[in-house]
């Protein structure tokens, strides 16, 4: 069995060029696969392998003061899921264009898979108020399932997303709005662009889909999870969905 893990984190980096090398060479001679994104604001990983050389990827990496707390979300494969080991410098970990949203220097307000459970089980927030669940993946994500109930704005690229934002913001007052994405790296920027704008209701969902599947399952969840590799999509029990096997799909 390969494990998959994914992680990311918000926090300034720099000399960006060494890290680089320095994480490719420690992946490859671990026989690890997958792809690692670096960026001034921090870092996107999703890796695949052996269970005990991603555990000792991991040991490694936390050595350096900036990796030290990762949390991963984990689940596993029959196969490898990746093709290459890819580490790449980006402009930005997740493309949103707008600078002002700038998780380095501000957290917006999370909630628990747990709490959020809780809340749509009750149908409100412990308030009172009503529940505005927030898709912030693009269209084609949400086609392979999402929350009951949730909206998004068809957008094809998460820099669509602030303009899509200002466009139905009236929809979105008097209500708690929680955005959430696949593993939380979309909402935590959108939801500081939420609160840029004057939605101060608003929270993001710790973890993401992934999370709540881990912590929660599928209740109120309808369909899979799409996610970037070959698996396609992940079923509420993190595993291959079946409709991968139904469609032909690698």
């Amino acid at each position: 069995m390969i494990l998959n893990i994914s992680t990311y984190r918000f926090v300034s980096l720099d000399n960006l060029s060494h890290l680089q090398e320095s994480i490719l060479e420690a992946c490859r001679s671990r026989n690890l696969k997958g792809t690692v994104l670096l960026a001034k604001e921090g870092f996107n990983m999703f890796l695949a392998g052996d269970e005990v050389d991603i555990h000792s990827f991991f040991s490694w990496l936390k050595l350096y003061p900036e990796f030290s707390d990762i949390q991963t979300k984990d689940s596993w494969s029959e196969y490898q899921p990746f093709k290459k080991m890819l580490v790449k410098i980006k402009d930005e970990i997740i493309k949103m264009n707008h600078p002002t949203a700038n998780p380095t220097l501000n957290r917006a307000p999370s909630i628990s898979a747990t709490q959020l459970h809780h809340w749509l089980h009750q149908g409100h927030d412990d308030q009172g108020k009503p529940l505005f669940l927030l898709d912030t993946r693009n269209t084609f994500e949400v086609e392979f399932g999402t929350f009951k109930g949730a909206k998004h704005f068809q957008i094809d690229k998460f820099s669509d997303f602030p303009q899509a934002l200002i466009n139905h913001k009236d929809q979105l007052h008097n209500h708690r709005v929680i955005s959430f994405c696949t593993g939380g790296i979309r909402c935590e920027k959108a939801n500081l662009l939420l609160q840029e704008i004057g939605i101060s209701e608003s929270v993001q969902l710790d973890g993401g889909i992934l999370k709540y599947f881990e912590e929660v399952g599928k209740d109120f969840y309808e369909g899979d999870c799409f996610v970037f590799d070959d698996r396609i999509a992940l079923d509420p029990a993190l595993q291959v969905s079946a409709l991968n096997d139904e469609q032909n799909l690698p």
